[in-house]
């Protein structure tokens, strides 16, 4: 017989179904995420830095997340475009990319460093034992870049050079790929070319702070190398920080999740956070693709000289 009670306890046990329901719906779809970064160092120096970050998402999210290391920026690009990724950590001139050429990506927060702002540099270095002292001093030797879609290793010297009259493929004597912005650096310490191109935050915080940091930089008789031992010759203008982004056709609720997630991160797991910049970076800003529309200009600007040349 159908009671009151039994009515009462199906009418419970509904609402507390329908609760979840459109969590269920998305974990349905989405029973493992995948977050894609951009390969700043090496392959194990780039998962000890980020599996801290994919375990928290893991936890607060609630479906696993699945760390990926990208050989270079435009695999993150096509497997976000697939789908194949659905987090990922961009450079300003990767995500600019992504979004000029379609790929339905949503800014969520970019790192504030210990400088206090959410941004960088792009420099040129030469050794501080060599006689390159200026940019013009490197007339016709070689220069080592990062990769194609890199902001500070690539598009922004390309842009803020030839605002100051020098066109990278033609005044120098070669532009080398070098794979990473730990390549380029090495690339120079080897002998391999003169000029490095490379991100910098601060005299502090560097990819050669870094690399001096981890013992990866030594002189030709072994001992460690020093901040000292290079000699910045250019500096472009400040540059926007590269954001953790998502899918924007990723569902509401788990967009939500995964917003809520990266704001609360410095606090949630401090450690993790640390991890992410060798505890220098003081928290993380949200962001949209609004921020990058100077860096979308610079692509573009960029990608127009490339046609004239």
């Amino acid at each position: 017989m159908i009671t009151r009670r039994t009515l009462a306890a199906a009418a419970t046990a509904l609402a507390l179904l329908g609760l979840p329901a459109a969590a269920q719906d998305w974990k349905a779809q989405y029973p493992e995420l995948t977050l894609a970064v951009i390969p700043m160092e090496n392959a194990s120096g780039t998962v000890d830095r980020y599996a801290p970050l994919a375990d928290y998402l893991t936890r607060t999210v609630g479906v696993p997340v699945k760390l990926r290391v990208a050989s270079d920026y435009a695999a993150v690009i096509e497997g976000q475009r697939a789908g194949n990724i659905q987090l990922a950590f961009y450079g300003p001139a990767s995500i600019a990319r992504a979004a000029m050429t379609g790929v339905k990506v949503e800014p969520v927060v970019s790192p504030i460093h210990e400088t206090g702002a959410a941004g960088y540099y792009s420099v040129i270095y030469a050794l501080a034992s060599s006689p390159y002292k200026t940019i013009e001093d490197l007339k016709g030797k070689n220069l080592a870049l990062v990769d194609p879609n890199s902001t500070s290793g690539n598009q922004a010297p390309r842009f803020f050079l030839k605002r100051a009259g020098y066109d990278v493929d033609k005044f120098f004597g070669k532009a080398v790929f070098a794979g990473s912005h730990e390549n380029a650096v090495l690339a120079l310490t080897q002998g391999t070319v003169e000029a490095a191109a490379n991100l910098w935050n601060s005299e502090t915080d560097s990819i050669v702070t870094r690399m001096i940091a981890k013992g990866m930089l030594k002189k030709p008789d072994g001992t460690p190398m020093q901040n000292s031992d290079f000699r910045v010759v250019f500096k472009s203008e400040f540059l926007p920080e590269g954001p953790y982004a998502m899918l924007s056709t990723l569902p509401d609720d788990l967009k939500a999740k995964i917003r809520e997630a990266f704001v609360a991160l410095p606090k949630a797991d401090k450690a993790a956070f640390d991890r992410l910049s060798d505890g220098k970076d003081q928290g993380l800003k949200p962001v949209t693709l609004k921020d990058y529309q100077p860096i979308i200009d610079m692509l573009r600007f960029n990608d127009e000289q490339r046609k004239k040349s």
